[in-house]
């Protein structure tokens, strides 16, 4: 297969085991989930899918020299994302951890077609449960991991954070050392770092971006209290999910629908708060290779140092987050429902 990405351009694939799986009903249906999930349907974060970042981190560990392992944990790692993505998380009251489909993936895996594809090339599905067996894949925040490097090179043109040639030039900047991705040039591990920090704010832990993820959590909560919406609805599509709560003839469910809009804004109101949310927070501190060494960039740069960890503790805490410029109100949830 000539696959031709965004980020990577044309990568020729060969291996029967990638293929089969790329072609697989479990990885298909990831076509139809965007990374940023409701932002994403109303076009105010950029439109790639959970299949699109999966094959990338695929090819981004393949280009670093993974074995075929690694490269097929890297396809396989997102398998078990629901319709709306991280939404879910905030169905669950699981902002902060973020870990619904780490904690569903070996059902999903076991229950799909993924098992027989495999030990038709003489693997075993479990042996790519454990993404801490791939360091290139994944590593604890706030290393550099293949996972978090593709899904932010795919966002910072969209968010106009940075053009086609520093997205390049940031590629070209990866190295192996150590066992682990690290970066062969300070300054490019400065752009980087700070860079990967405005995307956060921009985006990932961005005051719109919550609020609207909470507002879509609300509405699921309440379809799926008033059997309106079942478990099985997650594990569609975004549009399927969507169409059923737009229909939804519920007059909680529409309340909450009507203000998931690309207007609607959030403002920090301690008197007035709609709800209170603490979500996840983003950063990197690259390790930098200078010949021999590997060193930190917080190692390297105080100034570095500090401002991440002013950033950090900037976004810590329940955000009391009131809706505007919506045409209700929203109605009380009363936490995940789902069993």
């Amino acid at each position: 297969m000539q696959y031709e990405d965004e980020l990577y351009g044309k990568v020729e694939i060969t291996e029967p085991v990638l293929l089969e799986l790329m072609a697989s009903r479990a990885m298909q249906r990831m076509k139809g989930i965007a990374q940023h999930g409701i932002t994403a349907l109303l076009g105010i974060t950029p439109p790639f899918s959970r299949f699109d970042h999966s094959v990338g981190a695929m090819l981004l560990v393949r280009r670093l020299g993974a074995t075929v392992q690694e490269q097929i944990a890297a396809l396989l790692h997102d398998i078990s994302h629901t319709a709306f993505s991280h939404v879910i998380d905030f169905v669950f009251d699981d902002q902060s951890g973020q870990s619904y489909h780490e904690e569903k993936k070996e059902e999903i895996v076991v229950n799909s077609d993924i098992p027989a594809i495999l030990n038709r090339h003489g693997m075993d599905w479990r042996q790519f449960m454990d993404e801490e067996q791939f360091p290139l894949l994944e590593q604890p925040s706030p290393a550099l991991c293949a996972d978090r490097l593709d899904y932010f090179l795919r966002d910072v043109e969209f968010l106009k954070l940075a053009n086609r040639s520093e997205i390049r030039a940031a590629l070209e900047s990866f190295v192996v050392a150590e066992g682990q991705i690290a970066i062969n040039k300070l300054d490019a591990a400065r752009w980087l770092a700070y860079t990967f920090i405005e995307a956060d704010r921009a985006s990932w832990s961005s005051f719109r971006e919550v609020g609207l993820y909470q507002l879509t959590a609300e509405a699921i909560k309440i379809a799926n209290r008033c059997g309106l919406i079942e478990e099985a609805d997650l594990w569609g599509s975004d549009e399927s999910l969507w169409s059923k709560l737009q229909s939804a003839d519920h007059p909680e469910v529409t309340s909450v629908v009507r203000q998931i809009t690309p207007g609607t804004r959030f403002t920090w109101s301690e008197e007035n708060a709609a709800f209170h949310v603490a979500t996840k927070v983003r950063s990197i501190d690259p390790p930098v290779a200078n010949g021999g060494t590997v060193a930190l960039l917080s190692a390297l740069d105080p100034i570095f140092a500090r401002y991440r960890k002013e950033y950090l503790a900037s976004k810590q805490g329940q955000w009391p987050m009131g809706v505007v410029n919506a045409p209700s109100t929203i109605a009380k949830g009363d936490g995940g429902v789902f069993v």
